[in-house]
């Protein structure tokens, strides 16, 4: 087959061991990143599989109607990237294994590591200590005995809340009532309301799904009530956030601080983000999932999944119509 992997942007990808399940293929990786149609037609031309690195690049109808070739595209986890139905229209198959119940341990790492980067200044004083100053800002704080709000209290969630258990923090959980009710089952206090889980967390991490119920949940309401000294982490998705409002909050002084590893438009280039221009943030360039032990388990599976294809059982199908 002739197989194209996408936004490979470290150069990661032919390093794993498990790319020698490909080997014997004919493979194509691309390290940077374009979402211009052309662009992409003209790049997978001859590409009969295509492995994804989640919903980095939208396969829509205008780029599959030019990829007469194309015959499986191979990822893991949701897809609300792809135009399932002109997929089946095109007679592509979509394999996705969804990994139920594994939560992304990389992320909610990733996540505390925000979490204590930014409370404890440690960007901003590694910078002056290299540029020959001693301890040059003001004081950070610490965790312990804190309020640890997790919007959100799903499979990330969770695993972040026994984080902050581990540290001494109190969790304080809002979100749905399936997330409410998991909250209560692990023995976690539940907020009194969206309102009151704002106003009283000291740290507040977000673990919502994107979706269109949830796309701007996050108000400038909602910031506005947090504390001066709190900090706002979101390793999920930016978009949870309405646009604008967290710069304007920041500027605004509640909350305090934030950690961010999600932006609206991706990849970040030439540092144009007006988060990256404050020095109440953290920033961080999407690494929440992205580590080798995950990208392991992840580009395993990928393909596995093509492997399946090549041998006529295709697995993990999302439009299983496209096999008859």
């Amino acid at each position: 087959m002739n197989i194209t992997i996408l936004d490979d942007y470290q150069d990661t990808i032919r390093t794993l061991a498990c790319f020698g399940k490909i080997t014997r293929h004919h493979v194509t990786i691309w390290n940077d990143h374009t979402k211009d149609v052309d662009a992409l037609a003209a790049r997978l031309k001859e590409t009969e599989a295509l492995a994804l690195l989640r919903e980095r690049t939208p396969i829509r109808a205008p780029l599959l109607e030019r990829l007469d070739k194309l015959r499986l595209i191979s990822q893991v986890s949701v897809y609300p990237h792809i135009d399932v139905e002109a997929c089946t229209r095109r007679g592509v198959i979509v394999s996705s294994a969804m990994a139920p119940g594994r939560p992304s341990y990389a992320t909610a790492e990733l996540t505390w590591g925000l979490i204590i980067a930014a409370l404890r200044r440690l960007p901003h004083e590694m910078a002056a200590l290299r540029a020959g100053t001693w301890q040059a800002f003001p004081v950070g704080t610490g965790l312990r005995g804190k309020t640890l709000g997790i919007y959100g209290y799903g499979r990330i969630g969770a695993v972040v809340a026994g984080y902050g258990k581990a540290f001494g923090m109190t969790v304080l959980a809002w979100g749905r009532e399936a997330s409410i009710t998991g909250a209560r089952a692990d023995g976690y206090a539940v907020a009194a309301s969206k309102e009151a889980l704002f106003a009283e967390a000291d740290v507040l991490s977000l673990h919502l799904r994107l979706v269109d119920a949830t796309r701007g949940i996050v108000t400038a309401a909602d910031l506005a009530r947090m504390k001066p000294t709190a900090l706002l982490v979101n390793t999920s998705r930016a978009g949870l956030i309405a646009p604008g409002v967290l710069e304007a909050a920041l500027r605004a002084g509640h909350p305090g601080m934030a950690a961010v590893d999600v932006y609206e438009e991706e990849p970040v280039l030439g540092a144009k983000h007006p988060l990256l221009a404050m020095d109440n943030v953290v920033c961080t360039p999407h690494l929440g999932y992205v580590e080798r032990d995950g990208l392991e388990t992840m580009f395993g599976t990928i393909f596995d999944q093509m492997l399946a294809y090549a041998s006529g059982k295709p697995i993990n199908v999302v439009n299983p119509e496209v096999l008859g």
